[in-house]
């Protein structure tokens, strides 16, 4: 995948197909650390400990039809590749939480992309889900949800 959008598309269609109702995006910049954290939140049906012993494998997938699942594995490759970090924590019947961090300065550091055009699609794509897209800076912050009133 060539810019985090699109990695942030992926693990939020699988939040989807995990039966979701609430998907919570959250990106935070910490310029003077050059770190990029993305928080991706589920409330569906999570993973059982075995399917998440083996979620970051590339060649394990829970999608029929398919011999791959890279999504997880893709973005945690592209978090290490610039010496930051990946985590999932998941729990079957209380969704998933995944948290990759990016070291921003690093030259394999990936583009953003347009992550909201990425949130646009979600929204229109699924309104009866709800979408909660947080951005912060240490001077700026930006809050949406879909279902806000």
């Amino acid at each position: 995948m060539e810019d985090l959008s699109l990695h942030i598309l992926d693990v939020a269609e699988n939040a989807l197909r995990a039966k979701a109702k609430k998907v919570a995006i959250r990106i935070r910049e910490e310029k003077k650390k050059h770190l990029l954290t993305l928080y991706i939140e589920d409330d569906g049906e999570g993973m059982d400990k075995a399917t998440l012993e083996r979620a970051l494998n590339p060649f394990f997938t829970t999608k029929e039809g398919k011999k791959t699942g890279l999504g997880l594995s893709l973005l945690s490759q592209a978090a290490h590749q610039t010496e930051g970090s990946f985590k999932v924590d998941s729990k079957q019947g209380q969704g998933t939480k995944v948290k990759a961090v990016f070291k921003r300065d690093h030259p394999d550091m990936k583009p953003m992309g347009d992550v909201l055009q990425t949130v646009a699609t979600l929204v229109a794509g699924y309104p009866q889900v709800q979408f909660i897209y947080d951005y912060e800076r240490e001077d700026y912050k930006y809050h949406f949800d879909s279902q806000a009133d």
